[in-house]
């Protein structure tokens, strides 16, 4: 039972890595580049990575944070401009909202909370109001803009569904007065970003960095990480407290057999071969448990993977199915820790049932 509910839980923990992976995954993009300076990302740096690396997909971006008015309501956002063209092709959660749609300028896309709270329907209009301003005779005056809404994507996370916002290139250049051929960055798709993060950032100019949509996780993957080690030692406790059965089993049948054990040591029986007897019935118990515990495991994540008996609600864990995903690794893991232990259980009788004085036992027994 201690193997079949770990190889569940590991299963299940990997599924919800994988689903957040994937979610954060597609909102952050596997590469961006960026300027580290006030000098901004130009089209000969775009130009420069095609030629040396033209295996990968840019979509170049403008980005602003941004507040929402509809009405008397005001909310932040993040407001990025980018060519739909290029986007589309690496984003898939923008390519299943813009089936046959075609955005033109100071049109705008948003995520489904700031659709739902705004109360859009297509064609109305959303004020943005920008973190830029423009100067009067007596003060600043931050710019405003009226976009026209032309519908929503969902990613799954409600935290990028509250912020993010899409237009074209020229709809934010024009409001933040960008010159033609400048950016905020590149958005890359990679198949192999931590092997194309090295070799980017070898030919990238002083004033460009690059990150990995890894990087911008790190403390939420290494929360998940730390979470699934600490599971994988609290369950691993359920086989070793099941292994005490074993232990306990075996010295009560070593206890009950010391005159036949003392009976084959006068008849010649070699320690080894007595150790071998209940190493082997020992290991046979923990390999039986062991085999029944990954065959009920696998019945179990195919049970739960096939039908709809857990529901999840879609809006807190970005999926309403039960996302199981058992690695080979941690497979593996299972089976290595379970045999350890099972091993070692069934060591420790066999070697008391060696130490058996065989004149003692056999006057009084």
């Amino acid at each position: 039972m201690g193997v079949m509910v770990l190889i569940v839980a590991m299963a299940i923990m990997n599924g919800f890595d994988k689903e957040f992976e994937t979610k954060l995954f597609t909102m952050n993009y596997p590469l961006s580049i960026y300027s580290k300076t006030f000098q901004k990302v130009d089209t000969q740096d775009l130009e420069n990575l095609k030629k040396k690396f033209p295996n990968l997909k840019y979509s170049p971006y403008i980005s602003s944070q941004v507040i929402t008015k509809k009405g008397n309501r005001l909310e932040g956002g993040l407001l990025f401009g980018v060519d739909f063209q290029k986007e589309i092709p690496m984003n898939s959660v923008l390519r299943n909202a813009l089936k046959n749609k075609k955005i033109g300028k100071y049109d705008i896309v948003v995520g489904k909370t700031i659709r739902d709270r705004n109360f859009l329907e297509n064609g109305d209009k959303l004020t943005l109001i920008f973190t830029a301003s423009d100067p009067t005779g007596f003060s600043l005056i931050p710019k405003m803009k009226r976009f026209t809404y032309k519908g929503y994507f969902r990613s799954g996370l409600i935290a990028y569904d509250k912020v993010y916002m899409y237009t074209t290139l020229q709809s934010i250049r024009k409001v933040l007065r960008y010159s033609k051929n400048t950016y905020d960055g590149i958005h890359i798709y990679s198949n192999s970003p931590f092997e194309d993060i090295k070799k980017i950032r070898k030919i990238l100019p002083s004033n460009l960095g690059i990150v990995g949509w890894w990087q911008m996780n790190g403390n939420f993957f290494s929360a998940l990480k730390l979470e699934k080690r600490s599971l994988f030692i609290v369950l691993m406790l359920i086989i070793l407290i099941a292994s005490l059965n074993i232990i306990s089993s075996l010295l009560m049948t070593v206890m009950s057999r010391r005159k036949e054990i003392a009976l084959l040591f006068s008849l010649g029986a070699t320690k080894k071969e007595i150790k071998n007897t209940f190493f082997y019935l020992g290991m046979i118990i923990g390999g039986g448990g062991i085999i029944a515990g990954v065959i009920l495991g696998l019945i179990s994540i195919y049970v739960l993977g096939s039908f709809d008996i857990i529901s999840l609600p879609a809006d807190v864990y970005g999926t309403s199915k039960l996302p199981l995903d058992l690695s080979l690794v941690d497979f593996l893991l299972i089976l290595v820790g379970s045999i350890f232990i099972v091993v070692f259980s069934s060591y420790y009788p066999s070697y008391k049932a060696t130490k058996i004085n065989v004149l003692d036992t056999l006057r009084n027994e």
